[in-house]
């Protein structure tokens, strides 16, 4: 996955054109800001939010770390309740459900785990990066539909969490108390920036897997895969198969945010390699444990009494339920995994304000989190009543716009650049007259909406 490979030569000629490429006065955002601001230097919490990296200041050489925050932020319940729409929504028995949630996301994870490579490369966030293809005025649309995104999956996460924590309570710890835990623990994680993320989600996963485990162990013996009423069809297939996809491919919009303080010198199949199996393996995994337990439902009462009072969350207690307390305190964990999820999309979150109000790239990013979670906590608590529409109508919306947007990135790329990267200017990441005007990306994308349009108006049988 090396495009445009280069001898060693060519490549310190390119970052020395990125060293002379950015300006140095806006290298620290919160100098400018003066002592309002010192306590973040003092704590050593990245203020840094849109401003690239140079080469020189890309020096991490762990590159197997984007493994770990792919292999953290989906190993948790969201994922297991993405799997539970197979055959609780589309009726799809479990064998149908396991192959569409592999088919979809082996080509799915292809898209995010490349767009990962970029970072190392050019040091920049993934929606600045996107200016080269988008514009620097017009790219502001995909970095909206991207903040939409990503606020639509903490929303998600939040109630998924919420809900659970709610399910081990009995109901004595209401669903926004939950929903309030969910969100600041995932602000902290979030506000203290790279370091403290890479070394949370480097730990996060483990548990979480480990209590899959136990689940399956304890709840194996009741799974079956009974016959569905009727056939799987196209439409099921395919209403399933865009739910998984939007899931997966919506990553590609934040890759490199992850990866742009990884050595310039990094080898890009390495990243790519990485990142591709931080995301297949707990996706796949978890999806498809969520759909065998999602299809043996009716098997064990604990599990439909559970799953009709607190959704998905009452079923993973359900599940867990014969190990009492200690399944209790099983279930809470389970219920904080989503952190893992929402605290690397909350720090993307935050680069995306400055995406959108370009001036705002002055300001340190931990601000933007803040603001973040001050929206994110009250449209969790509205819509916490209506999960598994908002899941099902989200995941199947947004893989419409992202597909777009995935495909001019990497035509640009690699087409009109030829993959090269000594072909992206460097100097002008924030010049608006140097940079594209954005229109053919436009164009070319509200062309496909024109035929998503068209094809959604088509019965499938």
């Amino acid at each position: 996955m090396e495009a445009g490979h280069k001898p060693d030569e060519e490549m310190k000629s390119w970052g020395q054109q990125l060293d002379s490429g950015y300006d140095e006065p806006e290298r620290n955002p919160t100098h400018a800001l003066g002592r309002k601001w010192f306590l973040l230097r003092l704590l050593d919490v990245e203020s840094r939010g849109i401003l690239p990296t140079l080469p020189k200041e890309r020096t991490d050489p762990q590159f197997y770390k984007v493994f770990f925050i792919w292999l953290s932020a989906n190993c948790n319940i969201l994922s297991f309740s993405a799997g539970t729409v197979g055959p609780l929504i589309f009726e799809l028995g479990f064998r149908d459900s396991a192959l569409v949630i592999f088919g979809f996301n082996v080509i799915g994870c292809l898209l995010p785990g490349y767009f990962s490579t970029f970072g190392p490369k050019t040091g920049m966030r993934q929606m600045v990066q996107a200016r080269y293809t988008w514009g620097y005025h017009l790219v502001a649309l995909p970095a909206l539909l991207n903040a939409a995104t990503m606020m639509g999956f903490m929303i998600l996460n939040c109630i998924l969490g919420g809900e659970t924590l709610a399910s081990v309570s009995d109901g004595s710890l209401s669903w926004n108390v939950g929903i309030v835990i969910i969100a600041v623990v995932s602000l902290f994680i979030s506000f203290c920036g790279y370091r403290v993320l890479n070394w949370y989600e480097r730990v996060a996963w483990l548990p979480i897997l480990i209590i899959f485990i136990i689940a399956l162990g304890i709840g194996g013996k009741h799974l079956s895969d009974p016959p569905p009423p009727v056939p799987a069809t196209a439409r099921q297939v395919l209403s399933f198969g865009s739910t998984i996809a939007g899931f997966v491919i919506s990553w590609c919009a934040l890759s490199s945010d992850f990866t742009n303080y990884m050595r310039f010198e990094t080898p890009s199949w390495k990243v790519f390699v990485w990142s591709y199996a931080g995301l297949i393996l707990p996706i796949t995994l978890i999806q498809t444990l969520g759909a065998a337990f999602a299809a043996s439902l009716t098997n064990v009462d604990s599990w439909s009494s559970g799953y009709e009072a607190y959704s998905v969350g009452g079923l993973l207690h359900g599940i867990l339920s014969p190990a009492k307390g200690f399944g209790s305190f099983l279930t809470v964990l389970l219920s904080l995994s989503v952190s893992a999820n929402v605290a690397p999309t909350l720090y993307s979150f935050s680069l995306n304000f400055q995406v959108i109000i370009p001036p705002l790239h002055r300001l340190p990013r931990p601000a933007f989190s803040v603001i973040a979670s001050a929206i994110l906590i009250p449209l969790s608590i509205v819509g916490k009543t209506r999960f598994y529409l908002n899941l099902v109508n989200f995941l199947g919306i947004i893989g419409y716009w992202v597909g777009c947007f995935g495909a001019t990135v990497l035509m640009e790329h690699l087409v009109m650049r030829k993959g090269k990267w000594e072909r992206y200017d460097a100097a002008v990441w924030d010049r608006p007259r140097q940079l594209p005007i954005g229109l053919a990306a436009f164009l070319a994308s509200a062309g496909s909406f024109g035929l998503i349009w068209a094809a959604s108006r088509l019965t499938w049988v």
